[in-house]
């Protein structure tokens, strides 16, 4: 990722050659499109293959974005030409994967809207603490006529039971923090003025820890994953989904109204979503 060429969207800060933190940092609304991918699958293989880290923090650099939707102004192309990672699947749901599995703890630290891409990362984390007062959570595919490409039909059943994934999955309305505490979808929400001295404690308390134990035992915890390839089917299925005409006429109806942009379409998705002309 050489920033003299092609913007840094997510800057990797070593705090400790222990402790790490990733920032998202692509404003104004921090949407994720296939360049971001591209330095997700940079930033895992450096996880992977460095021997000192242990505890890796998400957060992000937007005032009100976590990690946003897919930019759907970018060329399907560009994603979907991608060669897959080492897993066999395609680079998102690649990463996503790998993040799981690799022997360090991962921590979403979430303040602003987790949209789509942001929450599937927050599922792919060991840990997440949200912002009481500002974090917002959604899935919000299927409001628009498409299916989720990053895995949330595999994992938020095994995480809040199958009803609530349901309800998640198929209102694609927005949670905000309590509500995402109080179904088991993130660990906490804090205060926000507390959540960062919460999750650097944390993170600092859990990388002075040995990291072979720390692997092993997130080794074993792991065993109740679902299999990769269910983290494949929804991504086909996503893939599918964006070709089919209400899903084209729901995006285009959105960003006529402003989506993608700063305002009041993305802050406020779930609600706009509700607006949309039934298909």
């Amino acid at each position: 990722m050489d920033g003299s060429t092609t913007p840094v969207q997510l800057r990797l800060t070593c705090r400790s050659p222990a402790c790490w933190r990733v920032t998202f940092d692509n404003p104004p609304i921090n949407v994720m499109g296939p360049e971001t991918v591209r330095q997700f699958q940079h930033i895992i293989g450096t996880i992977e293959s460095d021997p000192d880290v242990k505890v890796v923090v998400f957060d992000s650099a937007v005032d009100g974005y976590f990690l946003n939707h897919s930019d759907f102004t970018a060329k399907l192309e560009d994603l979907t030409g991608m060669a897959p990672g080492p897993t066999g699947l395609p680079p998102w749901p690649d990463f996503l994967a790998r993040l799981t599995r690799a022997p360090v703890v991962s921590i979403a630290l979430i303040r602003g809207r987790a949209t789509g891409n942001g929450s599937e990362i927050t599922l792919a984390c060991d840990m997440a603490f949200a912002s009481r007062e500002k974090a917002i959570i959604s899935q919000w595919e299927v409001g628009v006529g498409m299916v989720a490409g990053g895995g949330p039909m595999a994992r938020l059943p095994h995480l809040i039971g199958r009803n609530r994934a349901l309800e998640v999955l198929l209102s694609s309305d927005d949670i905000r923090g309590e509500q995402a505490e109080a179904y088991g979808y993130v660990n906490r929400a804090l205060p926000d003025a507390e959540l960062d001295d919460y999750v650097d404690a944390l993170a600092t308390r859990i990388a002075r820890f040995d990291k072979w134990a720390i692997g092993e035992t997130k080794r074993l915890v792991n065993a109740s994953l679902p299999a990769d390839v269910e983290l494949g089917a929804g991504w086909d299925a996503c893939i599918n989904s964006l070709g089919r005409p209400a899903a084209q006429q729901g995006i285009k109806a959105l960003i006529a109204e402003g989506f993608h942009k700063p305002g009041d379409i993305e802050e406020r998705l779930g609600f706009h979503l509700g607006q949309l002309p039934p298909r």
